[in-house]
């Protein structure tokens, strides 16, 4: 029978605990529930969503500027 180890044997950090100093230290989120993450996930691809809107416009406008200043 093969024998059972520990993946997590020597590892520092696991699922967001960690040892510092000999103390256990708590790096995770705060609790929260299936429907928080949920909406907060839905506002930052909104927020991003935006932000790509705003850069593209700028872009556009930038082209449009250089377009108008060729000579032909």
């Amino acid at each position: 029978m093969k024998k059972m180890t520990n993946p997590f044997a020597g590892s520092n950090n696991v699922g967001g605990l960690y040892v510092k100093d000999g103390r256990l230290i708590n790096e995770r989120r705060e609790g929260e529930s299936g429907i928080a993450e949920a909406a907060r996930i839905k506002r930052a691809v909104k927020n991003d969503r935006k932000i790509n809107r705003i850069a593209e416009g700028i872009e556009l406008a930038e082209n449009k500027k250089n377009w108008r200043e060729l000579e032909f």
